[in-house]
């Protein structure tokens, strides 16, 4: 302790304590020392999560613009790009500041893939967007009276672990498909390494010291170590490129590489940094027009992307809770309602600028890693998601190949958790099993889950254990019933 002397009597005595800083009004409402932060570790984390899943900026209108609508009518690439950043932005932003939680949000695949196909073969685009706004506002309704906290309640701890688990094993297969590291053929096999089981082209080996370079720096416990592999693999990319001319991989007509090259965005410096943002598909939106033909068919349609929205969004709040250690000695997130009626929200906002349902992104994992543990991490993700408006030749540096090692390193992380799951009773191993093999197998974090509840609820009920299962689970066990036999429900309707 310091001390001081007393100039009148010549003692010494011991200073006073210092008082405490107090803490700001910012780091108060966003709980920033609380939760263990500072405000460089959620900058840091903000940006992590902006480059690891800035890339559907550009998916998104790729798969929203590939073909047209039943009416011939193709949407603008350049107005989903730019619309699908804004509406990222927004809601990201909206997420940290209402939800106080480091989770960004942008449109979600495999939702704009169905999207995209209900499109194609049954509704126009205003149409298709309408149901999408409809069942935003529907989940929202949920959120509103308490339905979608409780179910996340419900849930047992050890389904809780396994879904973060099994999101641990979806990211890594995603990183892997997203490099080009495996790849569908026709040969037999699933998937494949590289090209027919060979690793080719220099696009590949930029991904694999990625991979490497992110270990390494996440091993030594080097602050940022996943924005630092991102970042300095994407240099290593540009200075490739522009010695090999790698170039875009070729792809064949369902849009599988079928040669060596880069996967999505060419690393090379853009001729432009600047372009102007075209938001000409906002609020082009039937909302009740797919109504007119035939309410059960648009019910249903409503129904299944209800569902994915519902559990894709649960899946991913465990995921990125237990990675950032902020869940409560129940598993519950705090703030969830909140978390939940953003989520909601963003899915109708998506539907009404016509860039497909807006999620929650199971990459936040990766700045949650990097440090972040606050709604500050998602205002610096969404706020350079609104840049990114302004400056898309900029981000479109970045390829996959070097965002994809980020997802790598946090499926490593997460399947740390497996150290939590209680392995001793068949009745827990099965639906422990089948949610954590499902989620990549399948490609899809719903699948997972749903496979993991109905086991769960079979499983108790013939083993005497009915009593430990909640009723919610009962009712979402009836609701994935109907979700995965949805083929032979839309013939029972004749709607097949």
């Amino acid at each position: 302790m310091p001390r001081s002397q007393d100039v009148t009597t010549g003692s010494t005595t011991a200073a006073p304590p210092s008082a405490p800083r107090r803490a700001s009004a910012l780091d108060r409402y966003f709980e920033v020392t609380k939760r263990g932060s500072t405000f460089g570790r959620e900058v840091r984390g903000g940006l992590t999560t902006f480059f690891t899943m800035a890339y559907i900026i550009v998916l998104n209108p790729i798969i929203l613009t590939k073909t047209a609508d039943v009416m011939g009518n193709k949407l603008s690439f350049a107005a989903i790009a730019a619309t699908t950043a804004l509406v990222a932005g927004v809601m990201t932003i909206l997420m940290g500041v209402v939800g106080k939680f480091p989770i960004a949000l942008a449109a979600g695949l495999g939702i704009n893939a169905q999207v995209a196909a209900l499109a194609e073969f049954q509704l126009a685009w205003p149409e298709i967007m309408g149901l999408v706004v409809l069942e935003g506002l529907l989940v929202t309704l949920l959120v509103l009276t308490g339905f979608r906290t409780a179910v996340f309640r419900a849930i047992p701890h050890q389904l809780k672990v396994a879904i973060s688990v099994g999101i641990g094993m979806f990211l890594t297969f995603i990183g892997l498909k997203d490099a080009g590291f495996i790849q569908a053929h026709s040969t037999g096999a699933p998937v494949l390494m590289g090209q027919f089981g060979e690793l080719k082209g220099w696009a590949i080996l930029v991904f694999v010291f990625g991979v490497l370079l992110s270990a390494v720096l996440v091993a030594r416990k080097v602050k940022g170590g996943i924005l630092i592999g991102i970042i300095t693999t994407t240099i290593i990319a540009v200075i490739v490129e522009a010695i090999a001319k790698v170039g875009a991989a070729p792809l064949d007509k369902a849009g599988v590489a079928v040669g060596p090259g880069w996967q999505l965005n060419v690393p090379k410096v853009p001729s432009s940094v600047v372009s102007t943002p075209d938001l000409s598909v906002l609020g082009h939106v039937s909302l009740f027009g797919a109504f007119s033909h035939g309410a059960i068919a648009a019910i249903m349609i409503i129904f299944t992307l209800m569902l994915a929205d519902f559990f894709d969004t649960m899946g991913t709040v465990v995921a990125v809770g237990s990675e950032g250690e902020l869940l409560d000695k129940n598993g519950d997130v705090p703030g969830l309602e909140r978390i939940l009626l953003v989520d909601s929200v963003a899915a109708a906002v998506g539907g009404a600028a016509s860039v497909s349902s807006n999620t929650t992104y199971i990459e936040s994992t990766a700045g949650v890693a990097d440090g972040a543990r606050t709604g500050i991490a998602s205002v610096v993700t969404g706020l350079l998601f609104l840049v990114a408006m302004f400056f898309t030749p900029v981000v479109n540096i970045v390829p996959s190949e070097a965002a994809a090692p980020a997802l790598i390193i946090v499926g490593a992380l997460m399947i740390m958790q497996v150290k939590e799951l209680q392995l001793t009773d068949f009745t827990v191993v099965i639906p422990v099993f089948l949610t954590i093999a499902l989620m990549p197998f399948t490609y899809s974090i719903t699948n997972g889950i749903g496979a993991g509840f109905v086991s769960w609820v079979v499983l108790h009920v013939v083993t005497g254990k009915r009593r430990e299962i909640h009723w919610l689970m009962w009712l979402i066990t009836v609701l994935f019933v109907i979700y995965f036999a949805i083929d032979p429900v839309r013939q029972v309707f004749g709607l097949a």
